[in-house]
């Protein structure tokens, strides 16, 4: 059981770093434009899911998917409480998406990593094993975190504060049919929310995380779907074969049936088996 509300923690100071949505309304139809203008004004936060422990136990940031438009419930708070249902205490990452641009979805994640790790006493958290679990763009932002530490992309005029200094480091990343590939493969409608309708070029090979997996990269558990056809299949196959090429433990599960997006899949027998699995691997890791 939880030991407190999941009330949202801020996770930035009197400063929250952010870009002109300017572009994003100006992109958009007239009818959508109120709309993105209250977006504009969201405040990103962790919806913490903490459990009664007698020590420091590793913890999760969960991050839902929505195709950088928005965050898919079913892939926040029941996977948080799954996670609880394991001793892993667990956060829902409220991080802002459309009419936000990058690096503003990446510098909320890379800010809920830094939190926890400043405020690990307070959550009774084990500071050096900070996991981060994603579905679809979320699975994106989770493998960003993973493969591009220390990347400070604040706009001009961020005063940074101490927890910025933290490391930003994970201790692995559990990737639910994940978007990888922001280039030859890409998601051409989730690309336009994340980048704009015309990417700068140069951005694509660094934001495709397959590319950018190196020796620090944590430890990863992937699991897609064969017919899943907002994402394909070579999405989460170049990530594990980029991870296989440094020698990074991981597992990759592909289950033959599937539609995209079925978080839990509670109603799904096959693809439920997923969460056994990743308990599995989780416990073989020392995380679960």
């Amino acid at each position: 059981m939880n030991d407190q509300s999941h009330t949202p923690l801020l996770i930035w100071g009197d400063a929250i770093p952010s870009t002109n949505v300017g572009l994003a309304i100006k992109e958009s139809g007239w009818r959508a434009r109120k709309g993105l203008r209250i977006k504009a004004l969201e405040i990103p936060s962790i919806d913490p899911y903490t459990i009664a422990s007698d020590k420091p136990r590793p913890a999760m940031i969960v991050a839902p998917g929505g195709g950088y438009a928005g965050r898919a419930p079913h892939e926040g708070a029941p996977i948080a409480m799954w996670l609880n249902s394991m001793g892993i205490p667990s956060f829902v990452l409220n991080y802002r998406v459309y009419p936000f641009f990058f690096p503003v979805p990446f510098l909320d994640a890379q800010r809920a990593v830094r939190y926890l790790r400043h405020y690990a006493a307070r959550f009774n958290i084990d500071r050096d094993s900070i996991g981060m679990l994603g579905f679809s763009a979320g699975g994106h932002l989770t493998s960003m975190v993973g493969t591009l530490q220390r990347r400070d992309w604040f706009p001009e005029g961020y005063h940074d504060d101490a927890i910025d200094s933290e490391p930003d480091a994970l201790a692995c990343m559990v990737l639910c049919y994940p978007l990888i590939n922001m280039d030859a493969n890409a998601h051409i409608g989730c690309r336009a929310k994340f980048l704009g309708r015309h990417p700068d070029p140069g951005l694509l090979p660094l934001l495709s995380t397959e590319q950018q997996v190196n020796k620090a990269t944590p430890p990863a558990f992937i699991w897609t779907t064969r017919d899943d056809q907002a994402l394909p299949l070579v999405h989460s196959t170049s990530f594990s074969d980029a991870l296989a090429r440094y020698g990074i433990d991981h597992e990759l599960h592909v289950f033959e049936h599937g539609a995209h997006g079925l978080g839990l899949a509670e109603n799904d027998p096959d693809v439920h088996q997923w969460t056994t699995r990743c308990h599995d691997w989780l416990s073989r890791i020392g995380f679960a």
